[in-house]
């Protein structure tokens, strides 16, 4: 039953994010907010009720539980050891390439540097996280948010994942997701000035959100509970 309930509060979080998002007619925007009141009683569930969040949105459990089995959790797992002095240098070089991308505005050259790095070697979490700011650069912010989450699981306590997931969230209009990566890069960092100002501004983004009115977003919810690997993904977030 716990795990019936958090993915009705997946849902209802994706529901409500979609309302927010706007551009729907009012019957559709009426129509969404009917369907959240009845899976709250449904289920017996409140959006309140932060025990039940989950680590990644629903369509991202989506996207992961429907995307080819080859993805860089699984490239890192197969690299049987750590890179030599050599590759290593080389793959710090293909990244201060990148940097220097980065700063010429070069993004596309710079997200081609810092995958060859990745290649070379995929356990560095500086190399994905660098990737992710210029993916952000060019506007893919799923992929910004694909690549911090990988940084993250590489190395927990590299805030400057948190703050550029934080980015990219808000990026996307999740701010209430935004706001927890900004709390946990200034865990880690105290005093960064720049995660204290991207807080408030998610903080002040979310007193702003208006009340929900807003779509499915062409998600098939059917679809997505009658596929095994999603639920499994769903029954393995804590």
């Amino acid at each position: 039953m716990a795990d019936t309930k958090r993915l009705a509060f997946s849902i209802i979080q994706f529901l409500h994010d979609q309302l927010n998002s706007g551009g729907l007619s009012s019957d559709a925007q009426e129509s969404l907010e009917v369907a959240i009141q009845c899976l709250e009683t449904a289920f017996g569930v409140s959006t309140d009720d932060h025990s039940l969040a989950v680590t990644q949105t629903l369509p991202e459990l989506f996207a992961a539980a429907t995307i080819k089995p080859e993805t860089p959790q699984v490239m890192i797992n197969a690299v049987p050891d750590s890179p030599t002095e050599e590759e290593a240098a080389e793959a710090e070089r293909l990244k201060t390439e990148g940097n220097d991308q980065m700063k010429v505005e070069n993004f596309s050259a710079a997200v081609e540097f810092y995958s060859k790095a990745i290649e070379i070697n995929p356990r560095n979490a500086v190399y994905f996280c660098n990737r992710a700011a210029a993916y952000s650069k060019l506007g893919n912010y799923a992929g910004a948010v694909q690549d911090c989450e990988q940084a993250i699981a590489i190395d927990p306590n590299y805030s400057k994942a948190y703050g550029r997931m934080g980015l990219a969230l808000a990026s996307l209009n999740k701010h209430t997701e935004a706001v927890s990566y900004y709390k946990k890069a200034l865990e880690l960092d105290p005093e960064n000035e720049t995660y204290k100002s991207n807080l408030k501004i998610a903080e002040q983004k979310m007193k702003e959100m208006p009340s929900p009115t807003g779509g499915m977003g062409g998600v098939d919810l059917a679809g997505l509970l009658s596929n095994p690997g999603f639920m499994n993904m769903v029954r393995s977030q804590n």
